[in-house]
């Protein structure tokens, strides 16, 4: 039955019901009696809550379907909206979910389009960071210890001191190339590559400790790529945000053969804070390759983020 005749029976039936009651023996006098007006008031208002309670279980599909309408995310899939009965309702619900699955198979389509070329973008930059302003900078580094060797006394100092400002400088440009193009995964793989990061995130302030678990499967490079840009992201936000000491960086395998990856820290937690480019970027970058990512409170404080990849992603 259409939405429009459910209501206008719901309607009609309470209508009927104040018809019959006209012809029933209640009768209405001139002046309207005490007693009258007190049947009348409570006839009225048991047809309005009658109508009400009619209304209210013939909307509540929609009602349903409206909750499910708000909540949708694009960055959490998954979740549908559950199609109850037949009619106009169900059979709207059944296009939101058509529309949700379309929505969400070209989102994953475009991130992995933008993703890519993310990366390639990252790859050009630091290129030219280690051919042109790297190797710049070592010839000027070059220039200034040839400077200094010939120079006076009282001009070698200062000289030295530009010798080590321009090698700091050095120092940081190769450190950004390294992050903007993780070489170390390419050359040794996922498991030196999360260890590398672990001890370039490792400060005075801040200790990463890295635990990788042995016998791995090996994955393939985009889910390789996927597992260190999340610990990357999540290592930069702790030592950005968190006020930590210490961060565990975990890598294991999963019951159902999936592989996990954890960065956990001792900071103050992630609260009720929005999503901001980072977190969404772990979202987008998880849904690249079907994974879960949880970004959670820890139970003793801290923040916990969990990326688990699906078994498939494995190669045998």
């Amino acid at each position: 039955m259409s939405l429009y005749w459910r209501i206008f029976l719901l309607n009609a039936s309470v209508l009927i019901v104040a018809v019959l009651l006209l012809f029933g023996p209640v009768t209405v006098s001139t002046p309207v009696l005490l007693g009258e007006a007190i049947v009348l008031v409570a006839g009225l208002v048991a047809m309005l809550l009658a109508n009400a309670l009619l209304l209210r279980l013939g909307l509540a599909p929609l009602q349903r379907l409206t909750r499910a309408m708000r909540t949708a995310d694009l960055l959490r899939p998954g979740r549908r909206a559950e199609v109850a009965g037949r009619g106009e309702i169900a059979d709207l619900t059944r296009t939101f979910n058509t529309m949700l699955d379309r929505l969400e198979a070209e989102r994953a389509v475009s991130t992995a389009r933008v993703l890519s070329a993310q990366e390639e973008e990252r790859q050009r930059i630091a290129q030219e960071l280690h051919d042109e302003v790297g190797q710049t900078l070592t010839a000027v580094l070059l220039q200034l210890k040839h400077a200094a060797n010939h120079a006076p006394d009282e001009l070698r100092t200062e000289l030295h001191q530009a010798q080590e400002t321009t090698r700091t400088s050095l120092d940081e440009i190769r450190r950004i190339a390294r992050r903007l193009r993780p070489g170390v995964l390419e050359e040794l793989g996922l498991h030196s590559a999360l260890r590398s990061l672990a001890s370039e995130f490792s400060t005075r302030g801040l200790t990463v400790r890295p635990h990788i678990e042995s016998g791995l499967p090996k994955l393939d490079h985009e889910t390789e790529l996927v597992l260190y840009r999340v610990a990357q992201e999540g290592l930069t936000n702790t030592a950005r945000h968190a006020a930590a000491t210490h961060v565990d960086l975990r890598l294991r395998r999963l019951p159902h053969g999936g592989i996990g990856l954890l960065v956990k820290d001792d900071g103050l937690g992630i609260g009720r804070a929005p999503d901001g480019a980072g977190l969404s970027g772990m979202r987008e970058r998880a849904l690249l390759i079907g994974a879960e990512l949880t970004i959670r409170e820890g139970e003793g404080g801290g923040t916990e983020v969990h990326l688990n990849t699906k078994r498939d992603k494995a190669m045998s």
